[in-house]
């Protein structure tokens, strides 16, 4: 769970992940959050695994210090807001268990859920769009938070991610090296920039350029 400056959530999604009834680890990397987060991650019980970073480094370094914490047979990723239900990591690892795909997406278009925000929406649908024309793939949502793989691909990966390219660059590499992604529909509740929203459109050009770049290089 990459955390930055998710003060008035981190509790209570923390609250829900706890709920699920399946055997995990939580990893924590907190990326030098300023507005009292971190205050908050300190009082934790010592069943979570805290990280934090000396200086901000962004969500794909995050990720990626996490990553090299995992222990576990499979890796979910979960956003430190309230937009996606962690009740929902039963149908996001059951195709796995079951040995249909080694990787899954948890889909927000494939629910009929609401956007809050008009912007991200056509920019997530875009970018899935020049997604499946470069890959050949036909996701419906590569921009999801709600990714889950199996850990041995993820650590296969040279990842070069450092902020919101993570996306866009394990989905390219993972359809490069043709393995199959199962979405399955998840439910969603987005926030605006008022709540704490940090994406914009000059990581959606990042997003892009990545898409490309991984396209052509070997």
């Amino acid at each position: 769970m990459p955390v930055y400056n998710e003060r008035r959530t981190i509790s209570e999604i923390l609250r829900q992940v706890r709920e699920v009834n399946i055997d995990k680890e939580i990893i924590i990397v907190d990326d030098c959050s300023t507005d009292g987060t971190r205050d908050l991650l300190k009082h934790l019980d010592k069943d979570i695994k805290i990280i934090y970073h000396a200086h901000n480094k962004g969500k794909g370094e995050a990720i990626k210090t996490g990553l090299r914490e995992a222990r576990g047979d499979l890796v979910l990723i979960q956003d430190a807001d309230l937009e996606y239900n962690p009740q929902e990591y039963y149908k996001l690892i059951q195709p796995i268990l079951e040995g249909k795909t080694d990787i899954v997406y948890g889909s927000r278009f494939l629910e009929g859920n609401k956007f809050t925000l008009s912007c991200p929406y056509w920019a997530n649908r875009f970018l899935t769009f020049v997604t499946n024309l470069l890959y050949g793939s036909k996701l419906t949502d590569m921009e999801t938070c709600y990714k889950v793989f199996k850990r041995d691909i993820l650590e296969s990966m040279d990842i070069e991610a450092v902020s919101f390219d993570f996306e866009p660059e394990v989905t390219a590499k993972v359809l490069k090296k043709e393995y199959k992604i199962l979405e399955v529909p998840i439910s969603y509740r987005g926030r605006g920039y008022h709540e704490g929203k940090k994406i914009s459109w000059k990581d959606g050009l990042a997003a892009l350029y990545c898409l490309l770049k991984f396209r052509v290089r070997d």
